[in-house]
């Protein structure tokens, strides 16, 4: 497309119309509340059809790049370099959550009483505490094991699909040369599922102008007021979170973070609309490969990112805990915030992309402190839809960082190739 093309077609570009729909969308929620709640289908059917294309495009992606690489001790070096800098970086993010929450006190003159909480709102947030029970951590390790094949692309849990995914390759790479026409079947069939994606993702104003309609007509601009120190306090973190530590490791790797927000402002645009980081997964996958990581790191990095990186959900859990022990007027002294910070870096392993889980591993780190009172969940259902918007975008630029690190530690892209892409995205392939 020409430059003047451009121009005159500005309204054609994706990102231009998701922010249209989100700003449309905000403005049907405010002036008419009912009409903005019925349009919550939208939303839902757009997210619906995002996630029925992740698991046959993860399967597809993990195999062939796993399986492309051949070695399989460098897959083994790469995992553990990705555990690693996953737990240095995640354990960062819950340090940064605990220090900013103790010295803004947002919770603090609060004097909440358990009882005066709402029946209902205390309902919701004990429906909270039983979804926790799922993620304890034996829990967790089993279900990663799908009960079927099948079952794993049926269950939505990115965590089954990647170990099948890996098991598949393991077996492909065994079978040699014999592999290699099963290898590009896979190869085929993944460029036809990220056609599909291209047509749905085409929707994405319609699903963001519909989620957003929703959240502002259900709960208002209003309800923002009175927990606004909070939810402020957390924007204000996830971003000097976003620009000091991540920023510090883009330009460990000889690149600007600024350029690469830059760069994928079409998915974070859509995670807004959606408060679903999951939403933008694929479109993530093919421009990370386009900037120059190798397609096995991506196909490795980013989906393991989904269940062991969530850099936005740990900052939220340690503000958001220490938060309800202000405002109920339970201390919490440092031993006791230690302690909180390592029972949410292994609640914080069982959340996936989607709305709502950083809500629930919550209440799963709630549950593990018994000092702080489960039913203060309450205070934050109303809100939750916002900062969950701020955390799914965290999390995604998270994951987008972590995998050009180790794309960077493993020497497969340079500075100078990352800059020459970031710097010339209107050369990559088309994406909307």
């Amino acid at each position: 497309m020409s430059e003047t093309a451009a121009r005159t077609s500005w309204y054609r570009i994706l990102y231009v119309q998701v922010l249209i729909a989100v700003a449309v969308g905000i403005g049907i929620g405010y002036f008419f509340p009912d009409q903005g709640k019925a349009l919550k289908p939208l939303g839902e059917a757009f997210v619906k059809l995002i996630k029925m294309m992740i698991a046959p495009i993860i399967f597809c992606t993990v195999v062939h790049g796993v399986a492309s690489m051949g070695d399989l001790k460098k897959l083994g070096r790469v995992g553990g370099k990705t555990l690693f800098y996953f737990e240095v970086v995640s354990t960062i993010a819950l340090a940064i959550g605990l220090l900013v929450v103790n010295l803004l006190k947002p919770g603090v003159g609060f004097h909440v009483s358990v009882a005066e909480l709402s029946a209902k709102a205390v309902e919701s947030a004990h429906e909270y505490q039983d979804k926790a029970h799922t993620l304890r951590t034996t829990d967790f390790l089993l279900n990663i094991i799908p009960g079927s094949f099948v079952g794993a692309f049926t269950s939505g849990d990115l965590l089954q699909v990647l170990f099948i995914a890996l098991i598949a390759a393991f077996a492909i790479t065994g079978l040699g040369e014999r592999g290699k026409p099963v290898l590009k079947v896979i190869e085929r069939t993944g460029e036809v599922f990220f056609g599909i994606m291209r047509i749905v993702v085409k929707a994405a104003p319609i699903g963001a102008f519909g989620a957003m309609a929703f959240t502002i007509g259900s709960y208002g601009i209003g309800s923002l007021q009175k927990l606004f120190a909070l939810l402020l306090g957390f924007y204000v973190t996830a971003a000097l979170f976003v620009v000091i530590v991540l920023g510090g490791i883009a330009r460990w790797c000889g690149f600007s973070i600024f350029r690469f927000l830059r760069y994928i402002k079409e998915e974070l645009l859509l995670v807004l609309g959606t408060s679903s980081s999951e939403s933008a997964l694929p479109l993530m996958i093919q421009k990370l490969r386009a900037l120059g990581c190798a397609p096995a790191t991506v196909g490795l990095v980013v989906p393991t990112g989904y269940s062991f990186n969530l850099d936005g959900t740990n900052i939220y859990m340690a503000m958001a805990a220490v938060f309800l022990a202000q405002a109920t007027d339970t201390p919490l002294d440092l031993g006791q915030q230690i302690s909180l910070m390592l029972v949410a870096m292994i609640t914080s392993k069982g959340a996936s992309g989607v709305t709502g889980a950083g809500f629930i591993t919550l209440a799963a780190t709630l549950a593990a402190v018994p000092a702080i009172p489960i039913e203060s969940l309450a205070l934050l259902v109303g809100i939750d839809r916002f900062m969950s918007e701020c955390r799914a975008i965290t999390n995604l630029i998270g994951n987008g960082v972590a995998t050009i690190a180790i794309s960077r530690w493993e020497g497969e892209v340079t500075p100078e190739v990352l800059n020459a892409n970031l710097r010339d995205p209107v050369a990559l392939p088309a994406l909307g």
